[in-house]
């Protein structure tokens, strides 16, 4: 996906991971911060980007051995 200051709903639903619906329910949760230009939603990329960062992780990659 091309890096844009912002993006529509249906352009990062395209682009994936997550679906439009996903995007929305992110949005009205509040965990995803999105401005409105009219009619349309727009994301700036700062904001897509932290919510992704701020998904709980999974696995334990990343995490010390405590195996000692």
């Amino acid at each position: 996906m091309e890096v844009k200051p912002a993006y529509g709903i249906e352009e990062l639903a395209k682009a994936g991971p997550l679906g439009r619906s996903s995007l929305f329910k992110a949005i009205k949760e509040g965990k995803l911060i999105a401005q409105k230009a009219g009619r349309r939603t727009i994301i700036t990329h700062e904001n897509y980007q932290a919510y992704l960062k701020s998904l709980p992780a999974v696995g334990n990659a990343g995490q010390a051995d405590n195996a000692a």
